[in-house]
């Protein structure tokens, strides 16, 4: 198997509305490409929040007594505790000025996605898109109305892993893949038979992507070619497991 995966440049400042379909191709034929059959593209959550209208103006943030008490104590700013406290459907942890939080997406991640990262202005915040499953499948379909090529479209953000120092990017919206590879009954070549391999498939094509599109050089989307998907309807709900299999929760 040989795998490029190619960062789309020349992608300009996302405002609430644009149309990120026209933009992607745009970057594309930029970089003189064309979409193909077995493309995949992975699209960072950033530019699908900012043009969904995902973002948040701190100064209209009335922050609660508890998101106060809790920024002092952590030098932290009320108003964005207040935001995450929002966004989050159950708080796991807090504690050293980070909320670990589910959330209403069933994720469980740092802030509940909630960041002020490549967010133009001192005062803004972006949130998760509300679907990104929906916001990939919209991409997906735009692509091929317009070129009539079906691109996969993995939705990617940043997360931390437990136990592990450093973030990855993982896929929270899925559309035209299957996100998970069953290995469960197939043989490996000494004749052992899997009964617990499943492989997050988008998840790794997801951090495989960020090598190429990095954290500051204003690359969102990157393109991925050579990898044999399998092709399915897909969704970032399948990555998410099941409450009663949840070991930590």
């Amino acid at each position: 198997m040989q795998l490029t995966i190619t960062g789309i440049t020349g992608i300009p400042e996302i405002q609430p509305g644009d149309d990120l379909v026209t933009l992607i191709l745009e970057g594309y034929a930029a970089g003189g490409l064309s979409p193909q059959s077995g493309d995949i593209l992975v699209v960072t959550q950033k530019i699908v929040s900012k043009a969904e209208g995902k973002v948040v103006d701190l100064r209209e943030v009335e922050p609660s007594a508890f998101a106060t008490d809790y920024a002092r104590k952590w030098d932290k700013d009320p108003r964005q505790i207040e935001v995450v406290l929002r966004e989050s459907a159950r708080i796991v942890r807090m504690d050293k000025g980070i909320i670990i939080s589910e959330t209403h997406h069933g994720f469980v991640c740092a802030n509940a996605g909630v960041d002020a990262s490549n967010v133009p202005g001192a005062h803004l915040v972006s949130l998760l898109p509300d679907d990104s499953d929906a916001s990939a499948a919209r991409i997906r379909a735009g692509i091929r109305e317009q070129t009539g090529v079906d691109v996969p479209v993995i939705i990617s953000d940043s997360f931390g892993r437990t136990w592990r120092n450093g973030i990855i990017n993982i896929a929270i919206g899925v559309s035209g893949l299957a996100p998970l590879n069953d290995y469960r009954g197939q043989d490996d070549p000494f004749g052992y038979r899997m009964s617990a391999t499943v492989i997050a498939v988008a998840d790794e094509l997801a951090s495989a992507a960020e090598l190429a599109m990095g954290k500051v050089e204003a690359c969102p989307v990157a393109l991925v070619r050579g990898y044999p998907y399998s092709s399915a309807e897909g969704t970032a709900q399948e990555l998410v497991i099941d409450p009663t299999r949840d070991m930590f929760r």
